[in-house]
């Protein structure tokens, strides 16, 4: 008796995507279909001791053309003020922060933290590119 190996062939599976209603599609707000998000990686280069970071939720994309501001509406790795993140000592420190989309016209704009105190983040002239993903240093 032999044991002969049998292969077996699947079709691929079929994908169905569920039909959306008219009446669903008339509904959404036209916005919400378009919206999306710019990311900020941003670094920063710790060469102090027992420092402290922090965000305001006052941080804005301030675009050069038109001066529209998209607010702040995430921030990963970073704690927001009042709060405040440790730093090891001499080390780099990176986080994300995710604001609300760029006027489509918008081809250059400014990284702002508007705050009452010294010291806010201010990164100037970020070329605006197709993926709205950002790598920043901050010093």
């Amino acid at each position: 008796m032999t044991n002969a190996s049998k292969t077996i062939i699947q079709d691929p599976p079929v994908i169905v995507k569920p039909a959306v209603g008219d009446e669903v599609l008339a509904s959404i707000e036209p916005s919400t279909l378009e919206d999306s998000y710019v990311y900020v990686h941003c670094s920063f280069d710790n060469t102090n001791r027992d420092a402290l970071i922090r965000i305001w939720k006052t941080t804005f994309l301030v675009d050069h053309a038109s001066g529209a501001k998209s607010p702040l509406v995430h921030a990963e790795n970073i704690s927001i003020a009042p709060l405040w993140t440790v730093l090891p000592d001499n080390s780099i420190h990176n986080f994300i922060l995710i604001f609300t989309a760029l006027p489509k016209s918008c081809t250059s704009f400014d990284l702002v933290e508007q705050i009452p105190q010294p010291g806010g983040f201010f990164i100037k002239n970020i070329p605006r590119n197709a993926t709205d993903v950002y790598h920043v240093q901050i010093v």
